[in-house]
C-alpha cells in the first residue's frame, strides 16, 4: 500500500513539474545579439519560432515557423525591396494562412511589441522582424505568399503623420482637438472610391476605443461600433491609419494604411477579399515607411 502511494505521489510530483514547465513555456522567448534577434513563442494554439538576421551591411534574412509552415523573407530597405514566400514544411508546397495561423501570427506580433523597444529604438533586425509579423498577422488568404513587395517614399507610400498629432494622442492639451483626414477610401460590391458610402473621415491616431472597437459620429453622438457603408461618417479609435495590427510597436501613418483600415473597419473583416487591393498596397508601407515619432 506504502508502494502504491509513494507512486501516486511521484507520479503527481511529475505531473505538476511538467505543468510548470509548459507554465513557464508559454510566452515569447527573446534572445539577441550583434544583427541577430532570434526567439521562440508558445501559448496553447500553437508554437512559432523566428529569426531575422543581418546578412549583409543593411540587408535582413527572416524566417518565421508555425503549425507545419515557414514563413521568409529578404528585406533590404535601403533599396526599399522585399522578396516574402510562404510555403509547407512538407514537401515545400505553396500554401496559404488560415485563421488559426493569422491569430498565433497576432499574439505573436502582439508580444514583440510589448517586449521590444518602440519604433526606431529596437535593433534595425528587431523592428524588421517585428514588422513582417505584422503583416502576414493581416495577410488574406486570397493573396499569394510568394511575391516581391516594393515601396519608395512618394510612390510607394505617403505619409501622414501631420495628421497624428501629439504622438496620436487625444490626450493632454490635444484632448478634444480633432485633425479629421478625409478620406480613408476603398472599392468594393458596394462601389468604387468615389462612392461616399466607401470613405470615411477618419481621425488617425490612437484617440478612443470601446470594447475592442471604435466611435462613429451619428449625428451629435458618439457612438461604439463601425458603420457600414454610411456616407462618410467621422470615425476614430484604434490607431486609425496606422500600419500594423491595433497600435503595435511601430509609429508609421500613411495613406494605404489609412485606405485598408477604412475597409477592414466599413463593412468588411480583415481577411475580405474586398480589401485585398488595400491590402497589397499597404504592404510596402508596413514593412519600410519610417516611423513618424
Amino acid at each position: 500500500m506504502r508502494k502504491a502511494l509513494c507512486a501516486v505521489a511521484t507520479l503527481m510530483l511529475w505531473a505538476c513539474g511538467d505543468e510548470s514547465s509548459r507554465a513557464k513555456q508559454d510566452g515569447l522567448s527573446l534572445g539577441s545579439e550583434t544583427g541577430v534577434t532570434q526567439g521562440s513563442f508558445s501559448r496553447e494554439t500553437g508554437e512559432v519560432s523566428f529569426s531575422s538576421r543581418e546578412v549583409e551591411p543593411g540587408v535582413y534574412r527572416l524566417e518565421v515557423r508555425l503549425r507545419g509552415m515557414t514563413l521568409s523573407g529578404l528585406m533590404d530597405p535601403a533599396s526599399g525591396v522585399s522578396t516574402l514566400d510562404g510555403f509547407a514544411d512538407e514537401g515545400a508546397a505553396d500554401t496559404q494562412l488560415t485563421d488559426a495561423d493569422r491569430e498565433l501570427l497576432e499574439s505573436l506580433y502582439d508580444a514583440l511589441s510589448a517586449e521590444l523597444p518602440v519604433g526606431d529604438a529596437a535593433a534595425p533586425e528587431a523592428m524588421y522582424l517585428r514588422r513582417a509579423v505584422g503583416l502576414w498577422a493581416q495577410h488574406p488568404s486570397t493573396v499569394e505568399l510568394q511575391r516581391t513587395v516594393m515601396g519608395e517614399q512618394g510612390r510607394g507610400y505617403t505619409m501622414l503623420c501631420s495628421y497624428a498629432r501629439c504622438n496620436g494622442r487625444n490626450t493632454g492639451s490635444c484632448g478634444g482637438v480633432y485633425n479629421w483626414y478625409s478620406y480613408s477610401k476603398h472599392d468594393c460590391n458596394k462601389g468604387g472610391f468615389s462612392y461616399a458610402g466607401n470613405q470615411q473621415i477618419a481621425q488617425l491616431g490612437d484617440h478612443a476605443s470601446c470594447n475592442g472597437d471604435e466611435y462613429y459620429l451619428n449625428g451629435s453622438t458618439w457612438v461604439c461600433g463601425e458603420p457600414d457603408h454610411w456616407s462618410r461618417p467621422k470615425v476614430m479609435g484604434n490607431c486609425f491609419g496606422r500600419c500594423g495590427g491595433d497600435c503595435g510597436g511601430d509609429t508609421q501613418y500613411t495613406l494605404d494604411a489609412t485606405n485598408h483600415d477604412g475597409c477592414v473597419r466599413n463593412g468588411h473583416m480583415l481577411a475580405s477579399a474586398w480589401c485585398d487591393d488595400q491590402f497589397v498596397s499597404a504592404a510596402d508601407d508596413e514593412l519600410f515607411a519610417p516611423n513618424c515619432y
